[in-house]
């Protein structure tokens, strides 16, 4: 009698990682869409910062295309965009960490991080980010394993548009355990909904939980030892980022 109810158990699995790639991509687009609107954003950021957006956002659009293909059984051109998604991932994580690196140079980190923290907090984000998506691409053939692990690697990706969603300023301190606890929405919803499917929670999730979280304990850790400062003051020597301390919240942006 399981092998009979199989087919539409699949069916089901595909539609539920389609709906949860529209979700994150609707979170990210909230996100950003609000910035615009509430004025804090602005087509006339530099080049380079355009362009950090259209990476991202391209990401996020090959993400669904992708799910979208799983879903309809495209399976053959799924692998093939596949192969442009693994480049693309490697852009992303790449063109993360320089932004990141340029707005602390800066000394443009926002005033709910203090500057050490969110120097690793993104750079150790988008690794993260990394890490969780060459887990899945090595499993690509243990479907259960890449579709979970993906997935957790696409939650990552949504902590800057839930960061503009969330009420950072009410958060400090804990501004990014906020974020994080609000990006682990994603995945708990998929280890809940294998629960209510199968009757049991598939082990991706645990490691792709843990690992989130692991990292987030990594950044707080990282950006307040001995050589987390020696590296946050190499990154921003010679930048404007050099004459702010880096465990003190920058202040707030006048009214």
């Amino acid at each position: 009698m399981a092998t009979m109810h199989m087919p539409g158990r699949a069916v089901d699995d595909r539609r539920f990682f389609l709906k949860m790639a529209i979700a994150m991509a609707v979170v990210i687009m909230l996100g950003f869409s609000m910035q615009v609107a509430m004025g804090r954003s602005t087509f006339a950021a530099p080049v380079l910062l355009h362009v950090h957006a259209l990476v991202f956002f391209g990401w996020t659009a090959l993400f669904v295309l992708q799910s979208a293909l799983v879903d309809r059984g495209t399976m053959t051109l799924h692998r093939r965009v596949g192969w442009i998604a693994v480049g693309w991932a490697a852009v992303v994580v790449v063109l993360g960490i320089y932004m990141t690196v340029m707005m602390v140079r800066r000394g443009a980190a926002p005033f709910f991080f203090t500057p050490s923290l969110f120097l690793f907090m993104n750079v150790l984000g988008v690794l993260c980010f990394g890490g969780l998506f060459a887990a899945a691409i090595r499993l690509r053939r243990r479907t259960d394993w890449h579709r979970r692990l993906m997935l957790c690697a696409m939650a990552t990706l949504t902590g800057p548009a839930i960061g503009r969603l969330l009420p950072m300023p009410l958060l400090i301190p804990w501004a990014a355990w906020g974020v994080t606890a609000a990006v682990l929405i994603f995945p708990i919803i998929g280890a809940f909904a294998d629960r209510r499917r199968t009757g049991r929670v598939h082990r991706a999730w645990i490691w792709g939980i843990a690992t989130i979280v692991a990292v987030q304990f990594a950044m707080e850790i990282v950006a307040a030892s001995p050589p987390g400062l020696a590296l946050y003051r190499t990154v921003v020597v010679g930048g404007a980022g050099e004459t702010v301390a880096p465990l003190d919240y920058p202040p707030f942006p006048p009214m």
